[in-house]
């Protein structure tokens, strides 16, 4: 009886069911009843998902097929398209011009391949109803971890929602770098992996802007003038190197942090405290365990009085989510505190730090605190991929610094020195007769594979540049 009732349903409720499956779900479901076999053709949700599917090949074939079987007269309200991997130019320009030739009603549009941004940017400009849009393309090949740049011409007036990453913002004219000028409804951005070229400063001005999110794992350092009145919420994922200026740090009352390091150097902790000093007004703070393992590497931290006087003066609500430390961070923080922990028997040390919370609190005892057990800090980066863990590709992004070779020089010699602190803490544990757990050690190892493959790529990325400058 209900297998009948639910086949009595009109085609239009059938459709509006299945608009909230993935495309390839949908099409199974359509195969339960001869009656529903080309319902599915009628969808105005388009979600093609590289991961849905046990091998690129097969999800190329059902792609294909899905953009040449659906009912043309259909105009989608949303597609997503999300393709690991390099993709042929001509699979890429059919869905480039399937967007382009249906995107009348298209509000909400995601696509995230390894491509050229020439095939597809023609289809973006004209989707002048969008207000949502994700878009991240990165350039071809195995070990390319570059940028593509940003086009200047983009122009979606009606964007709400923006999440752009694996770019490049270059200067215009007038030599300053501001991308999102022309997105006069924005209220949300979200900046994953993205530098500057060419400048120094990052320009982001937003009269509607409420929400802005970063995640950054380079070593890129730029300034962000933030000009966005009505700013709330800042959230922040990976290593810190950007400091912010501008009149509307103000308004930033929410602020939630996931920070990381991959070993001990000075840099991201005194960038991290920087935030929250020139935050003034923040009433609710969520930082993960490792934030706070980061920020107590300041020096002296602790003893700074001027600082302490200053610090959270308006926090109402503290949340700490204890989210296991990287290997890297572990490692650091345990050869910082060698001495420390040798004391106590060599006993895992506290994931909050010492007196961290307490400085945290120190202007804001009435603040609520809450202690959370977590795998993970927050929901706002649910949206961001995880990053290869076969490479560090923190190092093997493109530099920004007209001085490439300098600068992978540098990278180069950071690496060699965090190996080093590897070694020296395997060195201090075994001279202590520390035993290691055997999960560790398994770690360890897999860190000093990846240090070592990192390393072979950034030399080869070297010698290649010296051939191509002795031509």
């Amino acid at each position: 009886m209900s297998e009948a009732k639910l086949s009595d349903l009109p085609n239009c409720i059938l459709i509006h069911i299945l608009s909230f499956l993935n495309t390839k779900e949908a099409v199974r479901t359509c195969i339960l009843s001869k009656r529903w076999e080309h319902i599915w053709k009628y969808i105005p949700t388009l979600i093609l998902h590289y991961s849905d599917f046990s091998t690129l090949k097969s999800f190329d074939k059902f792609m294909y097929r899905v953009l040449s079987l659906r009912d043309d007269s259909v105009l989608p309200h949303t597609i997503d398209f999300d393709r690991s991997g390099g993709l042929k130019s001509g699979l890429l320009k059919k869905v480039a011009y399937y967007v382009l030739s249906h995107n009348v009603k298209l509000l909400r549009l995601r696509i995230d391949v390894k491509g050229d941004i020439g095939d597809i940017l023609p289809c973006i400009s004209s989707c002048q109803t969008l207000t949502s849009l994700k878009l991240s393309v990165s350039p071809k090949g195995r070990y390319n971890y570059g940028r593509t740049l940003f086009p200047k011409s983009l122009n979606l007036t009606a964007l709400t929602f923006l999440h752009l990453g694996n770019f490049a913002f270059c200067a215009g004219d007038d030599g300053l770098v501001e991308p999102f000028s022309a997105f006069n409804s924005l209220n949300s951005l979200i900046i994953d992996n993205c530098t500057v070229k060419d400048a120094q400063i990052l320009c982001i001005s937003s009269e509607k802007l409420v929400s802005l999110t970063m995640r950054n794992h380079s070593f890129d350092v730029y300034q962000i003038e933030l000009s966005a009145p009505s700013l709330c919420t800042f959230s922040f994922m990976g290593t810190p190197y950007q400091k912010f200026r501008g009149s509307s740090l103000s308004s930033v009352e929410q602020v939630n942090i996931d920070a990381d390091m991959l070993a001990y150097y000075l840099e991201p902790p005194l960038v991290l405290l920087s935030w929250l000093s020139d935050l003034p007004n923040i009433k609710s703070l969520t930082v993960s365990a490792s934030t706070l393992q980061v920020l107590s590497f300041v020096p002296d931290i602790l003893k700074d009085k001027l600082l302490s006087a200053s610090l959270m003066r308006s926090l109402k609500s503290l949340k700490v989510k204890l989210k296991p430390l990287s290997c890297g961070l572990s490692m650091a923080s345990k050869i910082t505190n060698f001495d420390k922990e040798l004391k106590t028997g060599f006993k895992p040390s506290s994931l909050i730090p010492d007196g961290i919370l307490d400085l945290l609190l120190k202007n804001s005892p009435s603040a609520d605190v809450d202690i959370l057990e977590c795998s993970r800090i927050d929901d706002s980066f649910d949206h961001l991929a995880p990053f290869s863990s076969s490479l560090f590709p923190e190092f093997l992004q493109p530099s920004s610094n007209e001085h490439v070779m300098a600068d992978l020089e540098r990278r180069l010699q950071h690496l060699k020195q965090v190996k080093l602190q590897l070694k020296l803490y395997i060195h201090l544990a075994t001279k202590e007769k520390i035993i290691l757990e055997r999960e560790e050690l398994i770690a360890l190892e897999e860190y000093e594979i990846m240090f070592l493959k990192t390393i072979a790529v950034i030399e080869r990325q070297m010698r290649q540049m010296r051939d191509i400058e002795a031509l």
